[in-house]
């Protein structure tokens, strides 16, 4: 197992390289100039009236935010500011010239386009908000969908699962992004029924002053609202996954057979049965990892909540490239990161999984 491990994480190098290669590149090919847009917006006559100090202007960016270098030194300062190396120094604007790199002691992903801000420490701000909702997301789901699945699984057929059946594939077609607009509509407006708040994660009167137990009721009222319509619809996937494997686990031999040794049923699915229909959803670990940080741009935009979807969302549509860039190798560390822990997860799920060697 070991050796297999360390096998994975050394493979993760060259992966992440092509993959930031290949972010890097599609970035860059997004049409438009970052630094002609900067200075548009605060020209009356937009980037198509441009005059000789718009012009000065935009070249003093493009060399602050090292845009007039070509594409391969572009991409070397940017990726030795993710090995915690100041890159900018080593080239100059011509090309002509050489310098050294230092040692930060930090990752760098760049300063924001949009207000100049290291990218880094603008995540670290909207990072604990996203990780949260994903994780509560993502415990809630499981919860519900689980034992769900398995009952709806073990009843086959009767008026329980055919009414689950319907409700979770009708869940599961409603686009989010309409049912959450139906919610603020419905359920956080005067004119009809105000239960939740209609945005952010504070009160207006939140103050610091205040209890934990106040601010955790206070954050979780905010939270409820969107947690509800970001967790319906993965929760009906996984329901839906969990009666199909279900089902197909429990037909197979080795259930018959410790069925016909007098276990009990409860001991037939939940100590038998379980185990093997888990496979199909540790799958769905692998995806749901990188979701952590990216995976709530709808709910984000759509309540006003300060978190790494909304950050990204922006920094997509302003052509952001070191934000972009930024989301882009985070969610390619998750993804591998997610493959990995299925990887292991198979070997307890299934014993016959083994990724060591052999005894012959």
């Amino acid at each position: 197992m070991w050796r297999y491990l360390v096998k994975r994480v050394l493979l993760f190098i060259p992966t992440l390289f092509i993959i930031t290669v290949i972010s890097f590149a599609v970035s860059r090919l997004a049409p438009g100039d970052p630094a002609a847009s900067k200075v548009g917006q605060g020209s009356e006559g937009g980037v198509s009236g441009r005059s000789t100090l718009n012009e000065k202007t935009i070249e003093l960016i493009r060399q602050q935010w090292h845009l007039d270098k070509p594409l391969w030194q572009q991409y070397a300062i940017w990726t030795g500011g993710l090995l915690c190396f100041d890159m900018s120094s080593v080239f100059t604007a011509q090309g002509t010239q050489w310098g050294a790199a230092s040692f930060t002691g930090r990752p760098d992903f760049g300063k924001s386009f949009q207000d100049n801000r290291p990218v880094f420490d603008k995540m670290v701000e909207r990072v604990p908000v996203t990780l949260s909702m994903n994780l509560i997301a993502i415990v809630l789901a499981y919860l519900i969908a689980v034992p769900l699945g398995i009952y709806s699984a073990t009843h086959p057929g009767t008026l329980t699962d055919r009414i689950s059946t319907f409700v979770l594939f009708a869940l599961y077609s409603l686009p989010v992004f309409w049912i959450g607009t139906l919610a603020i509509t419905f359920l956080s407006n005067p004119e009809f029924i105000s239960l939740f708040p209609s945005s952010g994660l504070r009160s207006p009167t939140f103050s610091q002053n205040w209890s934990i137990w106040k601010k955790f009721l206070d954050y979780s009222w905010h939270l409820a609202l969107p947690m509800a319509v970001y967790v319906y619809a993965d929760f009906a996937f996984i329901s839906r996954q969990m009666r199909s494997s279900m089902l197909e686990v429990i037909r197979q031999d080795y259930v018959r057979t410790a069925r016909a040794k007098g276990l009990s049923e409860h001991a037939v699915i939940y100590r038998h049965a379980l185990r093997n229909a888990l496979i199909p959803l540790i799958t769905l670990v692998a995806a749901l990892i990188p979701n952590l940080i990216g995976g709530s741009v709808i709910i984000e935009s759509i309540f006003s909540i300060p978190g790494m979807g909304e950050l990204s969302f922006r920094g997509l549509v302003a052509r952001d490239y070191p934000m972009i860039m930024a989301v882009f190798t985070v969610s390619a560390v998750l993804t591998l990161i997610g493959m990995l822990v299925a990887d292991i997860m198979y070997s307890f799920a299934d014993p016959r999984i083994s990724y060591g060697k052999k005894a012959s």
